[in-house]
């Protein structure tokens, strides 16, 4: 995921326009989940906000020379932890980060909005290992609305509610009781669109 010298250097500048903004939003969202506003943290968030595609914890160091490793995971393990922002476990065995999205459109906090934020699809280039979220838009996410559509044709009207709660019975009678599904993961493979070309 390393961008050659030209493209990062046209990163770096069409972030720095968009840094300031970026940098707001980061401190507003800490400050709306109560945590403790640090620079790393406002350094960290702003920039998987402004990401087009999910970074590893190398690709951030990379970025943040001046920071130390440590206070890079720290800061990625609180913002995982408040929902800011969400790992995504690759194949080649490395986590990714992503912004939260949708804790970013929800005024509540706390458990139920962390679980929620994990629920929606990804995209993983199978050529560079890039990760992109998949975001719906409106009220339903992409999740919610591939959950929809397979309700759609199998001809019911099964609601992604419902559809979750069949999910969870059906782990239940092949697993046995005591099994509590909390996230439905969704990854589509393929060739992004620098690599399809």
């Amino acid at each position: 995921m390393n961008p050659g010298p030209k493209s990062k250097s046209a990163a770096t500048a069409a972030a720095a326009s968009s840094r300031p903004h970026a940098a707001a939003l980061a401190e507003a969202q800490l400050r709306e989940a109560a945590l403790r506003i640090t620079p790393a943290r406002i350094k960290v968030l702003a920039t998987l906000l402004e990401a087009r595609c999910a970074f590893s914890h190398q690709d951030m160091q990379d970025q943040f020379v001046e920071m130390d490793r440590v206070t890079l995971y720290r800061a990625l393990d609180c913002l995982t932890d408040a929902g800011l922002a969400h790992k995504i476990a690759g194949d080649d065995r490395v986590f990714r980060y992503s912004a939260g999205t949708e804790h970013s459109e929800s005024s509540h906090s706390g458990h139920a909005a962390h679980h929620a934020q994990h629920q929606h699809g990804h995209f993983k280039c199978t050529r560079c290992a890039k990760v992109f979220c998949l975001d719906g838009s409106g009220d339903a996410g992409f999740l919610d609305s591939i959950l929809a559509l397979g309700d759609s044709h199998a001809g019911n009207s099964t609601t992604p509610t419902k559809l979750r709660k069949q999910l969870q019975q059906a782990l239940q009678d092949t697993l046995g009781k005591g099994f509590q599904g909390h996230e439905i993961e969704l990854t589509i493979k393929g060739w992004c669109a620098d690599c399809a070309h």
